[in-house]
């Protein structure tokens, strides 16, 4: 098992801020050791004043956020980074007033981020919402770049998950299908403390996956619920199929957590461990797994106080861990974690 050796949390920037509030970041390591922070920020979420911001963290530290994408009245939305072999960054948003209206854009840096092209659309053809929801992107073992998606259909209570693939350096990408789901409907029931039940995915239904891949062609999915619990998928080719989803007993506030693969195999995962749909977004949670998610272990607190710490992104190098989240809407909290193989 893992154990944390150091720690070190920093705010990518204090009460001097160009925004109100901001919400979802996300963080890429160039290869120079720099970081890429980037995140939603405006009077709040969803206001058509809302862009999105980035920010890079250098030896002297963060420099001030700036603007990397904005629609004049239209609010933008949860970006990703991901950085290819050949040190292109992407950078991936939403785009739209309201979540069902979203059209997924990215942008690409050649420089690590100090330059970036103009927005183009990810999909032209087709549906525009594609692409990772909130968390990143991977890199699988044949090279390809999986991108975890979903949707929250317009009109009804919906929500669904799926994978899209790219082999060529994410130009192109390639739908795979919707992950089942036995979906019981709850608008006829009170509760909101569902019954762990782990073949049943009780309420709306699942959204923005995190993805790891354990060994060629086998990738697996936790995914945010209505069901009060965190849920699960996996396909053994290469995301062409995926059985159906399973809870698999951690619990789930109905709000985004991520997940990271180290280079030991050990997983690590930040969530709210908060077993209530639409529950408090507080305490905020490491856990890590050495069996490939059968079983946690909790291993690091970050917040615990009341107030809302949450949507973390989470990536890793070597044993240096990089986690960035939500603090209050006020704040994006930055953590530098070192770990040991005990």
């Amino acid at each position: 098992m893992l154990s944390i050796i150091e720690s070190n949390k920093e705010y990518i920037f204090e009460e001097d801020r160009d925004f109100e509030s901001c919400h979802a970041s996300t963080l890429v390591r160039l290869e120079n050791g720099e970081i890429l922070a980037s995140w939603f920020g405006g009077s709040w979420e969803s206001n058509p004043d809302v862009a999105i911001w980035m920010s890079r963290r250098t030896s002297s530290g963060w420099q001030r956020p700036f603007v990397i994408a904005d629609r004049w009245c239209v609010p933008q939305w949860n970006p990703t980074l991901f950085r290819r072999k050949d040190g292109r960054v992407l950078l991936f948003y939403k785009d739209g007033k309201t979540v069902p209206q979203w059209v997924t854009m990215v942008k690409h840096s050649d420089d690590g981020g100090k330059t970036f092209s103009e927005p183009r659309q990810m999909i032209k053809d087709g549906w525009p919402d594609r692409g990772p929801a909130k968390n990143k992107c991977i890199q699988l073992s044949d090279g390809s770049i999986a991108a975890p998606g979903s949707t929250e259909t317009e009109g009804v209570e919906i929500w669904d998950s799926f994978v899209d693939i790219s082999r060529d350096g994410g130009e192109t990408w390639e739908l795979g299908p919707f992950f089942p789901i036995r979906r019981v409907d709850t608008r006829t029931t009170r509760s909101r403390h569902f019954a762990h039940d782990p073949k049943r995915c009780y309420g709306k239904g699942l959204i923005q996956p995190t993805l790891w891949e354990s060994q060629s062609g086998h990738i697996h999915a936790l995914m945010r619920s209505t069901s009060a619990a965190i849920f699960r998928s996996d396909s053994y080719d290469g995301g062409k199929t995926w059985c159906c989803a399973y809870n698999i007993g951690l619990p789930n506030n109905n709000s985004g957590f991520d997940l990271v693969k180290l280079e030991g195999g050990e997983l690590l995962l930040i969530f709210n461990p908060v077993g209530l749909d639409w529950g408090a977004r507080t305490p905020l949670m490491l856990s890590c797994s050495s069996d490939n998610g059968k079983t946690w272990e909790e291993i690091f607190v970050f917040e615990k106080e009341s107030g809302e710490y949450s949507y973390p992104a989470i990536i890793s190098q070597g044993n240096d861990v990089f986690i960035t989240y939500t603090w209050r809407r006020e704040r994006i909290a930055f953590w530098h974690l070192k770990v040991s193989r005990l």
